[in-house]
């Protein structure tokens, strides 16, 4: 599962994927600096870690992590091959999320691709190349359903009606996520196309350090016109996140913040954004060996989350000792929990919420 970030060329992409990740993306004031996708695996901040730690002290620690994905910027014609289009819409495809940056500071000595600031034009140049990329696999897909819809189908007819519908709405430039279509629409017809305007989003306001905290006119603008959205809107100093990074202490990193007045590195606070994005969350193995935190998908059952540590810890599942994070903390081990009998056995059918603490057994 992966997020990828995207906007027009020199908007902060590569800096914030230098903030997020240890593998660092060139960065320079010209358009194309980045040509191949750069890929860092991030780690996911969980207070709930450091916590177990303190409680079990383990031989060591192993947080989740997330995949960000920094894509080359995309120009205008991007959809019929300009620029760098069909590489930035082969690599956006193949990513699960969208992390959007939108340039929303002034400085004449970066240069914008099109002379001037305006986050929302830059949104709609993006979006527009998506949508014209998904208008074209929405019409060949509307083409193959055509011909079994004409012989009476009726599962085909209402896979026609559904893709009518977004042809309609990318049509008069609304992307597919915003689309009015029931449940049974998206997810019996529209979700098996992956359309890219269909993925969610996140949009990521570059600002500079003076509106960090509290924003500016352009984040206002950004706000308004994705209320329709359902997107997350977050607001963040790319290049004074930068300059955070570099420092070595964590006291100076809690300095710098405390200046700006925020109270966590805005990074930290995107990468949560992006693993709740892509609709995954943490559930923790504790022990003295190691305290690890472990990544699956919202709505997983025991047995996938233990096929998560190995393949026949699902096949062989028999059952999982669950210790809830609230109630770990509040006694303090695991045996004390135990001795609460606050521990519970669950099977099969569990459905693992977030920050379990979970033992798994299972025969193979």
């Amino acid at each position: 599962m992966k997020a990828g970030i995207v906007g027009l060329p020199n908007v902060g992409k590569s800096t914030l994927f230098n903030c997020l990740s240890n593998a660092k993306a060139q960065s320079a004031n010209f358009p194309f600096c980045t040509i191949e996708p750069n890929i860092g695996v991030v780690n996911v901040p969980d207070t709930r870690l450091v916590k177990l730690e303190e409680l079990v002290n383990p031989e060591r620690v192993v947080p989740a992590t997330v995949e960000i994905v920094d894509i080359a910027g995309l120009v205008k014609g991007a959809s019929k091959g300009e620029g760098l289009g069909n590489q930035f819409l082969a690599n956006i495809r193949e990513t699960d999320a969208i992390i959007h940056v939108l340039r929303c500071f002034d400085n004449d000595n970066i240069v914008h691709v099109d002379g001037s600031i305006n986050p929302i034009r830059d949104k709609e140049t993006i979006d527009i190349e998506l949508q014209l990329k998904d208008l074209e696999t929405v019409e060949k897909r509307i083409e193959k359903v055509f011909r079994a819809a004409r012989t009476g189908n009726k599962e085909a007819q209402k896979e026609l009606q559904a893709l009518e519908k977004v042809k309609a709405g990318l049509e008069a430039s609304i992307s597919v996520r915003a689309i009015d279509l029931s449940e049974e629409e998206r997810t019996e017809f529209i979700n098996s196309v992956q359309l890219i305007t269909d993925k969610p989003v996140m949009y990521v306001c570059n600002v500079d350090e003076a509106a960090a905290a509290s924003g500016n006119a352009y984040v206002d603008r950004v706000k308004a016109a994705v209320a329709n959205e359902n997107a997350e809107v977050l607001v963040l100093a790319v290049a004074t996140e930068a300059d955070i990074t570099e420092l070595e202490t964590f006291e100076e990193r809690q300095l710098f913040l405390e200046d700006m007045g925020l109270d966590e590195p805005g990074a930290s606070k995107l990468i949560r954004a992006a693993y709740s994005l892509l609709k995954l969350q943490t559930y923790f193995t504790a022990g003295v060996k190691e305290v690890r935190a472990w990544t699956i998908p919202v709505g997983a059952t025991a047995p996938q989350a233990a096929g998560v540590i190995h393949s026949d810890f699902e096949k062989g599942f028999i059952r999982a000792e669950v210790i809830k994070y609230n109630d770990y903390v509040t006694f303090g081990s695991e045996a004390k929990v135990r001795e609460a009998g606050k521990l519970g056995v669950e099977g099969k059918e569990y459905v693992v919420q977030d920050g379990d603490v979970m033992h798994f057994r299972f025969n193979v």
